[in-house]
């Protein structure tokens, strides 16, 4: 596409964003169709994707604007019921700009499958034989593994860990790396180690217990970063540089106090997880793998790192991320290949490098809405919305509802109720 930039693109109707957002991404009639559908996902593919199916449940679907990733400029798909989550998403893209947009980049997909060994007699000696038939091992996986081998993927490693229990006792644990491709790997991995494993006892000695990947992906991380110049800051009368110094002050806080840094990290997952459900990716592995990966130092510590030099702030996110570009769900959810085709990625590393640049650009706009009005001035005035809505207005008395609840400073459901009642009584 051309450009991400549409003007005042929230200010038009639903359908009027439809158009044009086919104009912009050149959708066909397909595309459009899964867009407009009301129930996009027919209950027959509900039924085959999980257990007790009895319908469906839907949730927003929107689109980020202003993103530049490497040069290029992409629509980023977001289903979240959050709101502000886009529209901060959006915000700080634009910023981003400023500075030539967000630098993205993942590494190839290693997944970690852990066969778990206990009653081990003797564990050191263990790790030794393990080590020394590494080789035969490998080629017993790739033979179990015979259709991501022909892909170019397939096994990689295979590492050995003692982990000593609570108890005292230690257990011996069998790594094997696994390029997964464009799929997250999940099944894949499960199948290659739970085959591997009796071979795997055999050499190590022991009885074998768990068999599973392992969802803190650390040699599948994604990263991103950008580069904004300090003027690009400004917010509500205060200058640029205010705004990045207590920015930084914002990142130290959540770098020293875990406290914070929950939250902190929660702002990065807000973009990263709504871009996840839309792609049909398993946003609760991503989750587990950012939190795990927040604390690999023995403290939970912030996920993004940001620092101010020559009249800039510099930010970057690294991060695991295990995702996939292809599977049963992307072939059979009709939203879910409209949103892999809004974003024009070429595979999952793609992917996974624009969901960190969506994460760094969330905790940008929550750090820099945080460092002056505050998070609520902006959220609230969104959040009306729905608060008008669930009272009972609609159309022009719904926007009209929505102005006075902002002008009075209460968003809640029972003020809702009784404006309206005022609204509607001319009063």
């Amino acid at each position: 596409m051309s450009s991400s930039r549409i003007a005042a693109f929230y200010r038009l109707t639903v359908e009027e964003r439809r158009q044009k957002l086919g104009e912009a991404l050149g959708l066909g009639a397909a595309d459009m169709e899964a867009l407009t559908a009301a129930d996009a996902l027919p209950l027959e593919v509900a039924d085959m994707m999980v257990e007790n199916a009895v319908g469906t449940f839907a949730l927003p679907f929107g689109v980020a604007l202003n993103f530049q990733v490497n040069g290029r400029d992409f629509v980023i798909p977001m289903v979240v019921e959050e709101p502000s989550v886009i529209a901060a998403a959006s915000r700080a893209a634009l910023v981003a700009r400023s500075g030539g947009g967000f630098a993205a980049e993942a590494d190839p997909g290693a997944m970690i499958g852990q066969i778990q060994l206990i009653d081990v007699p003797d564990p050191g000696a263990a790790v030794e034989r393990v080590g020394a038939a590494r080789a035969r091992i490998l080629a017993a996986a790739e033979e179990l593994t015979p259709g991501l081998c022909q892909r170019g993927a397939g096994p990689r490693d295979v590492e050995v860990r003692l982990v000593r229990t609570s108890r005292g006792e230690t257990m011996v644990v069998v790594h094997v790396l696994v390029d997964t491709g464009d799929a997250m790997g999940a099944n894949a991995v499960n199948s290659l180690v739970e085959g591997l494993a009796p071979m795997v006892a055999e050499v190590a000695g022991g009885t074998v217990c768990l068999r599973i990947l392992s969802n803190l992906a650390d040699r599948r991380l994604a990263r991103a970063a950008v580069r904004v110049p300090v003027t690009a800051l400004a917010r509500e009368g205060v200058d640029g540089s205010e705004v990045a110094r207590r920015m930084i002050a914002a990142y130290e806080f959540a770098a020293a106090d875990p406290y914070r840094a929950a939250t902190h990290n929660k702002g990065i997952m807000n973009g990263i997880d709504a871009l996840a459900v839309a792609t049909g990716n398993d946003w609760r592995a991503i989750e587990a793998g950012a939190h795990a990966f927040a604390c690999r130092d023995g403290a939970y510590r912030s996920l993004t790192s940001w620092e101010l030099t020559d009249g800039h702030l510099t930010g970057t996110l690294e991060l695991p991320m295990a995702v996939s570009t292809v599977g049963p769900l992307v072939q059979s959810h009709p939203r879910v290949r409209l949103a892999l085709r809004l974003l024009g990625v070429s595979g999952a590393r793609d992917l996974a490098g624009i969901m960190a640049a969506v994460g760094l650009a969330s905790n940008m706009a929550a750090m820099q809405a945080l460092a002056t009005e505050g998070i609520q001035k902006g959220h609230m005035a969104l959040h009306a919305r729905a608060v008008s809505h669930a009272a009972g207005a609609r159309g022009e008395a719904a926007e009209e509802l929505r102005q006075r609840l902002i002008a009075a400073g209460e968003v809640k459901i029972d003020r809702a109720r009784a404006l309206l009642r005022a609204l509607e009584s001319g009063s």
